[in-house]
């Protein structure tokens, strides 16, 4: 969501303000792409993690303000629910070890946070949901301290005007209706940010979005929500539905959602920064006291702090970001399909999946997106929500095929190629992609092995569900601590 905001109330004139003001910077934001001021010749790759707290019996732990006290590190910051945190890696180039030094860092970090955090009873998780989260917990007085989530709540209700329904159909049915937008909170995500030129930016948004689907059938981690098991990754429908502004007229209406996989292949970052002042009216409409036009007519750098807020209350799983770092712009292409875990290692695997294929996507001569419609690239995504490494994607040249098939027959061997293009040498780049091979030779990741290990417990156990769940993630974070791939965890 950006900066933190402490406005809690908004007048009809603050609203013609910001809209004023939000489409001047889209007007300066198109003259900087004409000028070409961006930076782009060393481009960097970025990292989040978020991270759930859970206490001594596996349950959430309401601590997270307490937790960044005692861990007294600015790159975890605070997030939705109060057992949310998130950890913010320094960027840092592809080449010469890149992918191998993001791994050690998150390791280090982590297990110096989790030492840090034992002071306080709380224990760190990194799951797409945390499984024992129960009705008790995603309610209103749940929401984290910081007054921005206060605010973002307050105005996706009031612009919704009623209570949020989420139904949810799967495995098992989940109903709930929500006066909060607190079980957002429940989705935890891995985010990867890759910078590129304005010219480079529509191929590798293209090349993203194509392969989504992919990325969230091999990834899934998030089997569960409220005590139910629902799709492979839940956190998808969840996400979409804990923010939805719309009411069920305007959804016949056929009115975006905030939470959007988009509608077509782009020509240009343009093209998403309008679509938002287009089809999205504000949420939260602050304006800063810069003059975008003035800036840029001095030969100096807009924040376009108005256009970036705006961006950053509309959620799409591949993001278009403009950022400034020591006065000079940047493109960046936010990554937000994936759940987070189950371990570092699997983390880094399904980001070299992804650098390396968005590299031979985006420079491959004949498009992909030239020979694919963008609804089968939507449906492919959905596809792999519900049914994760069992799901069945449409490739342009195979047709519909087992997602496992695809990506070992045709799509590693692409990975493979973008990241020699990355410069990432072959050892790194046969062991991260090596774990996503075995992934699909066998199975297993994270949602698959969540869900065996459930019923594992439940169904052949005296104990009752959430019990089960509980002894269920009781296994997963000592072996997530080992920091071996999913795939290779025991299961009876």
């Amino acid at each position: 969501m950006g900066e933190d905001v402490a406005k809690h109330e908004f007048t009809r004139e603050d609203r013609t303000r910001y809209r004023t003001k939000v489409r001047r910077c889209l007007d300066v934001f198109a003259r900087m792409l004409r000028e070409a001021r961006f930076d782009f010749e060393r481009p960097m790759t970025g990292l989040e993690i978020e991270i759930n707290l859970i206490d001594e019996h596996g349950d959430p732990a309401m601590k997270n303000h307490e937790a960044l006290e005692v861990i007294d590190d600015p790159d975890f910051v605070t997030e939705l629910g109060q057992w949310n945190i998130e950890i913010n890696v320094a960027p840092r180039r592809l080449a010469g070890g890149g992918i191998t030094a993001f791994e050690e860092t998150v390791r280090r970090s982590l297990n110096k946070a989790e030492e840090k955090a034992r002071e306080i009873g709380a224990h760190m998780v990194i799951n797409g949901i945390l499984p024992t989260l129960r009705s008790k917990h995603v309610t209103p007085d749940q929401l984290s301290s910081n007054p921005r989530y206060a605010l973002l709540n307050e105005q996706v209700l009031a612009a919704r005007g009623e209570d949020l329904q989420i139904s949810i159909d799967g495995v098992e049915r989940l109903h709930l209706t929500a006066s909060s937008i607190v079980p957002e909170a429940a989705c935890t995500s891995t985010q990867l940010h890759l910078q590129v030129s304005p010219e480079q930016f529509p191929a590798y948004w293209n090349a993203a979005q194509a392969i989504a689907g992919v990325q969230v059938a091999i990834g899934a981690n998030s089997p569960f929500f409220l005590g139910k098991e629902l799709w492979r990754e839940t956190r998808i429908a969840l996400f979409q539905q804990a923010t939805d502004t719309r009411g069920d007229e305007l959804k016949a209406q056929g009115v975006r959602p905030r939470v959007w996989f988009g509608e077509r292949w782009i020509n240009s970052i343009f093209d998403l920064f309008e679509e938002n002042v287009r089809y999205f009216p504000a949420l939260l409409p602050i304006c800063d006291e810069e003059d975008p036009l003035a800036v840029l007519d001095h030969g100096d750098t807009p924040g376009l702090s108005e256009l970036k807020l705006h961006n950053g209350t509309i959620y799409r799983w591949n993001r278009p970001v403009y950022d400034v770092v020591r006065d000079r712009p940047h493109l960046r292409v936010e990554n937000r399909v994936l759940p987070a875990g189950p371990t570092i290692v699997d983390t880094l695997a399904n980001a070299a999946l992804y650098f390396g294929l968005v590299r031979a996507l985006a420079e491959d001569e004949r498009p992909l997106w030239s020979q694919m419609s963008f609804q089968a690239a939507e449906e492919n995504f959905n596809a792999a929500s519900r049914n994760g490494m069992d799901a069945q994607m449409y490739w342009p040249g195979v047709g519909t095929v087992p997602v496992v098939e695809l990506v070992l027959r045709r799509l590693l061997p692409l990975a493979h190629e973008g990241l020699i293009r990355w410069g990432v040498d072959s050892a790194e780049r046969d062991r991260l992609l090596g774990v996503i091979e075995q992934r699909c030779l066998s199975g297993i990741n994270g949602a698959t092995w969540q869900a065996r290990e459930f019923h594992r417990h439940y169904d052949h156990s005296h104990l009752d569900r959430a019990d089960a769940l509980r002894a269920m993630l009781r296994s997963y974070v000592e072996l997530m601590h080992a920091n071996e791939p999913v795939h290779t965890w025991p299961l009876t």
